[in-house]
């Protein structure tokens, strides 16, 4: 890859992780946590979120390609056996 397209994909990638830690913040204040305690829950909330989502993407993937495959009338033959 060069380096323009690793710079977008970077910068793209924080505001992303960035997005997740001022919703999480929001949800936490608006919970009722105050103080430090607020950067704790933002996080443990913005971790459990890139955990997820870092497993769901690429699971997702694999079951739309499984799913095309298994319609699609040309590739029947070559249906993937295991995710």
């Amino acid at each position: 890859m060069s380096n323009k397209i690793k710079k977008i994909l970077m910068i793209l990638g924080l505001v992303l992780i960035l997005a997740i830690a001022v919703t999480s913040s929001g949800i936490a204040y608006l919970s009722g946590v105050r103080g430090l305690g607020i950067i704790g829950i933002s996080f443990l909330f913005t971790a459990a979120v890139v955990i997820v989502l870092a497993q769901v993407i690429p699971a997702g993937i694999l079951l739309v390609f499984m799913i095309k495959s298994a319609l699609s009338s040309v590739h029947r033959a070559r249906i993937p056996a295991h995710a």
